[in-house]
């Protein structure tokens, strides 16, 4: 009877140990234990965590809320012994099955690489790398060598436009050469058969429409003016006048503070320089945007030869057909500079 009574306790006591572990692993396994309520979040992993790193940045980003439960899974699926680095999405209320089947499948989610206007290629290692792993200080040499231009199909003065500013999807591990192979496959497909023959038909090379977008680029920022002033530029360009561009000088000084050009300015010796060489410069003066390449290739066609900024500073610009139409308008805008107290 005393027998019957210790396996009769005994059962039931397992039971309920049963009970519970049974509870417990389903508790382990099919619980939500990621903490991220309202939003998707996107969760970093960088190359060489260790497996403990990976636990300390789960707990100290409050990723997680029962990490020994995840540890021990984690630990049982190998997680521990291959922790793969990239940029994860994380839903909430992902279990912990969830979580580490997504870490341990090294399964990223693109990031969006945006980048707009730059005025140098070296600002542009620092410009790329903003939201990717890579470090700008890695990225600087390869983009800088001298071999690298020649690469691609560019020269040094060149190269900045195989860059054309958007918004990009790229994996946050992406390497300093595949991003650069990345962005060579987006200017090949910006340069649609469509744009490459409008560019044909302006007798211009794909550089040399960058190199004349970044011009009307640095004349205005106002798009809707912009295919006019381009229009300005290939008339003079037809006809062998020199661009007498303002910011191509700006460019070539190096000062990027300045406000007014003066005359001794027009007498700086650099290719760049516009006002004393005819044609177009060496290669772009900025990043050109996609509006401002579009409104090179399509020029509004006009008779128009001179343009200066209004004396309203509202940005926009007055066109002129003669020279001495011209004048008037830069007395005009000349007098407003003096009013404002810019002399440089």
């Amino acid at each position: 009877m005393r027998k019957k009574y210790f396996i009769a306790v005994f059962l039931v006591v397992f039971t309920m140990m049963l009970s519970s572990f049974a509870f417990y692993t389903y508790q382990i396994l099919y619980t939500p234990n990621v903490l991220i309520e309202k939003e998707d979040q996107y969760f970093a992993i960088p190359k060489g965590t260790t497996f403990k790193q990976l636990q300390n940045k789960l707990a100290e980003e409050r990723i997680v809320n029962d990490l020994v439960s995840f540890s021990f899974l984690a630990k049982l699926k190998d997680l521990d012994t291959q922790v793969k680095n990239g940029m994860y999405l994380l839903k909430g209320d992902m279990t912990n099955v969830e979580l580490i089947n997504l870490l341990r499948s090294g399964a990223q989610t693109p990031i969006q690489l945006t980048f707009s206007n730059a005025r140098l290629l070296r600002q542009l290692p620092k410009i790329l790398t903003q939201n990717v792993e890579i470090d700008s200080a890695d990225l600087a040499p390869l983009l800088l060598a001298d071999t690298t231009a020649e690469y691609y199909g560019f020269t040094d003065q060149t190269f900045i436009s195989m860059f054309i500013p958007n918004t990009y999807e790229v994996y946050w591990t992406v390497t300093p050469k595949g991003l650069l192979d990345r962005m060579k496959e987006e200017y090949n497909r910006f340069w649609t058969e469509e744009r490459q023959q409008k560019a044909s038909n302006l007798g211009m090379t794909q550089v040399e429409v960058s190199t004349l977008a970044s011009i009307v680029q640095g004349e205005t920022n106002k798009m809707d003016e912009a295919a006019t002033i381009a229009g300005v530029y290939i008339n003079r360009l037809k006809r062998g006048i020199p661009l007498q561009a303002d910011p191509t000088l700006v460019f070539a000084i190096g000062d990027f503070s300045i406000r007014r050009i003066l005359n001794k300015d027009k007498e700086f010796d650099s290719p760049y320089n516009t006002y004393k060489n005819r044609g177009l410069p060496p290669g772009p003066i900025n990043l050109p945007s996609i509006p401002a390449l579009n409104a090179v290739l399509n020029y509004e066609d006009h008779n128009y030869l001179y343009f200066c900024a209004k004396a309203d500073f509202s940005g926009y610009h007055v066109f002129a057909k003669t020279l001495s139409e011209h004048n008037v308008n830069a007395r005009k805008f000349q007098r407003a500079l003096n009013q404002e107290r810019i002399y440089r």
